[in-house]
């Protein structure tokens, strides 16, 4: 760990998951104050209505919100169509004036990595925002995947975020895992996540690294062989962690590909019923198997579905 920040970031290695949280006491989170909430949900009628809900959220927060604005950008479908919009905008004035207020951050990378690798979320979020829309917004801040010091990097990362006042606005999807489980960010079942940790290391497994190559060839992506080879070698994901979903002011969900993951149809139906825990060490186990269900801890969820992820028609409401 970086020795400059030694008296700010504490860290826990779980079974090779390594979790960085705050040392100090007025940023402790206490799992067992937070109060369960049911989720919430929307079913829109189209990927469409669903990018223009993420986008009046955007303005909205704007609105309600002086000075800059912190979003946390979401890698997957869940959001790609926005940034195509958003890129589109860019191009006019349309936005020019809620650009200048945004800092831009990712949420996750793979590591280690030339932040120029064509398979990087990087590079993705570039082809689809646009050369307008980075010259126009405040800032742009990735998690730096070039370094020897990962960790030191990922605490720079975080002390940025605090001192813009933290994250207004943290996009999310749901990621389908084994037993109906979920993930959310990269927290997986079982990598030993709690409340108070901000970001972790995660090591990567085979069949993760196969999907990404894959689902980037797919999206458009340009991938040299070097780049190819690079990314095959990554050996951990960098993730923000529970706290930083918590202490987020508004959670946007968007899960519109169970037509094409459709496990995400069971997994999302365990995080609308599961019920969660009220005995402390229960919860905590619970909330490790299932790190889905972090979003039920959390008083400001908006989640924005297509029909098919609940296999019903016509389903509105929780």
């Amino acid at each position: 760990m970086s020795a400059r920040n030694q008296k700010t970031f504490a860290r826990t290695n779980v079974g090779g998951n390594v979790w960085l949280s705050r040392s100090e006491s007025r940023q402790r989170i206490d799992l067992n104050a937070l109060k369960p909430r049911r989720l919430n949900y929307e079913v829109l009628e189209s990927e469409e209505s669903i990018v223009r809900a993420q986008l009046k959220e955007i303005q909205q927060a704007a609105r309600e919100r002086e000075g800059d604005l912190v979003i946390l950008l979401l890698v997957g479908r869940g959001a790609q169509a926005l940034y195509a919009i958003l890129g589109q905008m860019a191009k006019t004035d349309e936005v020019d004036d809620l650009l200048s207020r945004l800092h831009v951050f990712t949420q996750d990378a793979l590591a280690p990595m030339r932040m120029n690798n064509g398979l990087s979320f990087v590079r993705d979020f570039e082809r689809l925002l646009g050369e307008s829309f980075f010259k126009k917004a405040k800032s742009f801040t990735p998690m730096q995947t070039d370094t020897a010091d990962l960790e030191g990097e990922l605490e720079l990362y975080m002390e940025k975020l605090d001192s813009l006042g933290g994250i207004d606005i943290f996009f999310l999807g749901l990621g389908p895992e084994a037993d109906a489980a979920s993930h959310l960010a990269y927290i997986k079942p079982g990598s030993g996540a709690t409340a108070n940790d901000w970001a972790g290391v995660i090591p990567i497994s085979t069949s993760i690294l196969e999907h990404h190559v894959k689902k980037f060839k797919i999206g458009g992506s340009t991938v040299t062989e070097a780049d190819e080879a690079e990314c095959r070698a990554a050996t951990h994901i960098l993730t923000l962690g529970p706290a930083a979903i918590l202490k987020a002011r508004r959670i946007v969900q968007s899960v519109v590909d169970a037509s094409t993951a459709p496990a995400k149809r069971e997994s999302y139906r365990r995080l609308l019923d599961e019920e969660i825990e009220e005995d402390p060490v229960r919860r905590s186990t619970q909330l490790d198997n299932n790190p889905g269900l972090w979003l039920r801890l959390h008083g400001n969820v908006r989640s924005l579905i297509l029909a098919d992820v609940l296999e019903v028609q016509g389903s509105t409401s929780s």
